[in-house]
């Protein structure tokens, strides 16, 4: 790799730090901006994603082991339902367990990894409650 090659990346990812900045640097909704929903009187602004530079990596990674989370989750359920159903060799359920095992074991060490618990990817999604299930 040339010299200039290697001066060119920290640079650019200066960059992209930087348009992530911007793309996440979004305000509250004003009050007059959103009505109250439907039944409800008080309204309290909106909650909007702030990042900066520093966090950017580590905020994209939880939003993507957000939804790796989700859906293993949605994987789980299917995977105990074809069980509860008959649908599966006990071979099958065997190596789907293991299966189901080692991702949450890997998403374990993903979060660890970036300073996250599996908790902080439980998105809060205001009145609508929290993004995934509670743990059993």
């Amino acid at each position: 790799m040339t010299a200039e090659a290697e001066s060119e990346r920290p640079r650019r990812a200066d960059e992209v730090a930087e348009a992530a900045t911007r793309a996440f640097r979004l305000l509250p909704a004003a009050p007059r901006d959103v009505g109250p929903p439907a039944g409800k009187g008080s309204h309290s602004p909106a909650r909007r994603i702030s990042s900066d530079p520093d966090t950017v990596e580590r905020d994209l990674m939880k939003l993507v082991l957000t939804l790796v989370e989700l859906l293993r989750q949605l994987m789980e359920r299917q995977a105990l339902h074809r069980v509860d159903q008959g649908d599966l060799t006990d071979e099958q359920e065997e190596r789907l367990g293991a299966t189901l095992m080692l991702l949450h074991d890997r998403m374990s060490d993903l979060c660890a990894q970036y300073g996250l618990t599996m908790e902080d990817l439980n998105l809060d999604l205001g009145p609508l409650g929290t993004l995934l299930p509670p743990s059993d």
